[in-house]
């Protein structure tokens, strides 16, 4: 035979059996043939079109009228509809078009199906969230949707937008994250839009110190919770004014005759909310502006992603016209303004999640012990499909007060799971935050938004407003309603009066209109002074942000945009300014190497801003750490209980106040160390620490450098986020950048006869990787720029760029 014949079929079977090898998937792994594909794999999802200006009209069966949408140069869409459910219909549509991957993988990841897709690895994740009852919680959400006729027509027309993205989709159109995992997308559902929903509320309402507390005092006694972990700071400024009056009577829950001693806990599973999540948002009035109109700011503070969790949008129909940010998944406007008023918000943290001992009769769990008798527990199948693995069944307990979130002896991440803890969390009650978020895109007034906050039940908001005339601020949620520390420990889960008894009254709840001192403000911080007579929690975040802000806005007048865009980019550090003229104080110079010793010359001389071409805040935040360390880890870390450490602020205090305490001694040493001996100590150990991980002391030590910001995929696929981000700020800062954590979305709005918006977040509003808008605005967004935000009265003329969309 022909030696080129030979060749040729040789080389045609190789060909032929490197395409059946690819074609086939290697356990959680996809095929790479199809991956690879030139016409329907990764490379069908590359865009090579700069961004345009654009206006799209959409067509469909299922639209009483035709859908008019402008796209402007940042990709954002003006949706201009005749109706509100083809105004919905649009925006779930539009949306997909750029984030339907993304949308999915959060709903999957909130509802525990992320293993359906990426197999044994995120079982435990999975499990972790079907046991917390995210899906029960988002099925509560949903019924209280659907009892409002107006929220049910947006989310079904939001949904069936959604869907009627998804059928016209052909496999070669699928966002390139499907292709690399293997798997499609399947139709959006109502269930979705609430699993996003509770998904936000685990995200930012999920925080508890119980177990932690409850351990605490167990190891260290009530004495040590008193000295050490009631500390109010002295700098503390509550978001409500301290001249604030409470004019109502209070409700008066029924306390227990005594405390409750749970026993000791070991290993509850838990996945916390990160501490980082935070936000600033501030309004100031006319008297205090060069326009003489109010200027709101928000910047919430969140895990930075690719893709962006928000979206940004323009919704325009006969009853509304609002702009602003929305989350990819549900209809309306979340953070934003329409042609009268402007809105935003940062996170309460209150106490809403608490965790109950529970007495089972035996090991069926069928029954458990309440008020002196038995009652039965309801059981919950959750099974977990496992791409590349058998379906894992688990049956989830619940009682009156919640899942039952460990209730066998099977291992959970490689640990066997303790046994009889349940959880009361906020999410369980029913809610419908849509019918807020319809409310507020329309609101007119003060009185409308007051109106539209009762519907806000979870997660807790600081929502604050302004329009041409006023500006306002509500710690708005439903909190329940708690005697003094109730939640604070463990719960007695048989005791009735451990239970949550009713809620809070609206009218009860903090709020604020139009302040003497010409401002209102949030950031995290406690949200009243002593006097206010419910409790809410005890942990609130530090008081360094809400500090300076308040103070640069009681000094500021004749404030601009600007001034309020110059305000979030603030890098000052409150928690430096306080506690390193102490430090320095106490170190022995003399004892110091010659860098050690440049190091401390140059921390004398600086000026508290952590700026990202400076060395001086790299240093002083690696000393901290370590001083803090130092200070407790070897109390704490003589035992494997988690315990409560003491927040920043807090330690913060006690080093200022300069007075010698046990804990100031190393029980691992045969002498007392004092205070100066561990600034001393941890001062070289910071300096050993940084020049091992970044060499010796100068400019490699830059800001910038050590606290290197990245915005992570979604999913966290390699090469798809941003890395090594030089960024100003910190996370005691009110620019809270901190490595992956920062604000998700400046926004400035000055209100007046035309609302005038200005934002931007670090991303850009294209899911697609191969996109040029996929990740514009990061480079603007860390050098501090505001775009304008293109607010339209009316659809713009058509242009050469217009054309037509018929749907199927």
């Amino acid at each position: 035979m022909n030696k080129k014949i030979v060749r040729f079929l040789i080389y045609g079977m190789v060909t032929l059996l490197l395409f059946w090898i690819l074609s086939i998937p290697v356990g959680p792994l996809p095929p790479l043939g199809p991956l690879m594909n030139p016409t329907t794999g990764f490379w069908a999802n590359a865009e090579t079109q700069p961004p345009s200006t654009k206006t799209v009209t959409l067509h469909s069966d299922e639209l009483s009228e035709p859908v008019t949408v402008y796209f402007d140069r940042r990709h954002i869409p003006h949706i201009f509809a005749r109706n509100d459910r083809d105004l919905f219909f649009a925006q779930g549509y539009i949306t997909a078009r750029d984030r339907l991957w993304q949308m999915e993988f959060q709903t999957r990841a909130a509802a525990g199906r992320l293993s359906e897709i990426l197999g044994p690895r995120t079982l435990q994740f999975d499990r972790y969230r079907r046991r917390i009852g995210m899906v029960y919680a988002a099925e509560q959400a949903l019924e209280g949707m659907m009892e409002d006729e107006e929220s049910t027509r947006a989310i079904k027309a939001y949904t069936d937008g959604v869907n009627a993205w998804i059928e016209q989709l052909d496999p070669s159109q699928y966002p390139v994250e499907y292709k690399i995992m293997d798997y499609q997308p399947e139709r959006w559902t109502p269930l979705k839009c609430a699993l996003l929903f509770k998904n936000m509320t685990l995200t930012l309402a999920s925080r508890n110190n119980d177990v932690r507390m409850s351990n605490t005092r167990a190891y260290f006694g009530d004495r040590f919770i008193d000295e050490i972990l009631d500390i109010k700071p002295e700098l503390n400024d509550p978001i409500i004014p301290p001249s604030r009056d409470w004019n109502f009577e209070p409700l008066d829950p029924q306390e227990p005759d005594g405390s409750f001693t749970p026993s000791m806990v070991t290993d509850i599973v838990e996945f916390p909310a990160d501490p980082n999540n935070g936000s600033n948002n501030w309004a100031v009035g006319g008297s205090k502006t060069a326009s003489g109109y109010p200027l709101l700011a928000n910047d919430p503070h969140l895990g930075l992603s690719l893709p962006s969790i928000w979206y940004a949008v323009q919704l325009h129909a006969p009853s509304v016209n609002a702009m602003g940010v929305s989350l990819p998944g549900s209809p309306s406007v979340v953070i934003g303004f329409n042609e009268d008023i402007a809105w935003g918000t940062t996170n309460v943290s209150a106490d809403v999640w608490d965790w109950y001992q529970i007495d089972f009769r035996d090991s069926t769990f069928s029954e458990y012990r309440f008020d002196g008798r038995w009652r039965k527990t309801r059981k919950r199948v959750e099974k977990i499909r496992v791409k590349g693995g058998e379906t894992v069944v688990d049956t989830v307990v619940y009682t009156h007060h919640g899942p039952v979130v460990e209730t066998d002896t099977d291992h959970f991440g490689g640990r066997e799971i303790p046994r009889h803890h349940a959880v009361r969390w906020i999410a369980y009650a029913k809610s419908n935050e849509v019918r807020f978020f319809l409310k507020i895109n329309r609101a007119r007034n003060y009185d409308d938004y007051r109106e539209a906050l009762d519907y806000f039940h979870s997660p807790a908001q600081n929502w604050v407003f302004a329009d041409s005339a006023d500006i306002a601020l509500t710690v708005t949620g439903r909190y329940p309603l708690k005697w003094d520390e109730q939640g604070r420990f463990i719960s007695d889960g048989s005791d009735p009066r451990y239970d949550w008894q009713g809620w809070i009254p609206f009218d009860h709840i903090p709020f604020v209109k139009n302040p003497e001192r010409e401002f209102v403000s949030s950031a995290n911080q406690d949200p009243t002074d002593d006097s206010y007579p419910y409790y809410l929690d005890d942990d609130f975040a530090p008081y360094e942000r809400g500090r300076r802000i308040n103070d640069r806005l009681e000094a500021m007048n004749q404030i601009t945009v600007d001034s309020m865009r110059q305000l979030q980019l603030d890098a000052f550090s409150y928690h430096a300014s306080t506690t390193l003229p102490v430090m320095l104080k106490l170190l022995e110079a003399d004892s110091l190497s010659e860098s050690e010793l440049q190091g401390y010359r140059d921390l004398a001389d600086w000026n508290y801003f952590n700026s990202k071409e400076k060395i001086d805040p790299s240093l002083y935040h690696r000393w901290w750490d370590a001083l803090y360390e130092a200070i407790w880890s070897d109390e704490y870390r003589s035992t494997d209980l988690p315990l409560a450490w003491p927040d920043r602020d807090q330690v913060a205090q006690l080093v200022m106040s300069e007075t010698p305490l046990k804990w100031y001694d190393d029980i691992g040493t045969d002498r007392e160390e004092s205070l100066a001996d561990l600034v001393l100590r941890s001062y070289r150990a910071a300096f050993r620490e940084l020049e091992e991980e970044f060499g010796a002391y100068g400019r490699s030590w830059e800001w910038g450098r050590v606290n290197s910001t990245s915005i992570r995929h979604v999913a966290g696929l390699p090469g798809f986020g941003r890395s090594d981000l030089a960024t100003d700020g910190g996370g005691e800062s009110v620019n809270a950048i901190k490595r992956t954590h920062g604000p998700s979305w400046r926004m400035v709005v000055e209100a007046g006869p035309e609302m005038k918006g200005y934002g931007i977040y670090p991303g850009g509003q294209s899911g697609n990787p191969g996109s040029g808008r996929y990740a514009d605005m990061i480079e603007d967004w860390n050098d501090g720029k505001l775009y304008p935000l293109y607010f339209m009265k009316d659809t713009p003329p058509d242009d050469s760029l217009s054309y037509t969309i018929k749907l199927k």
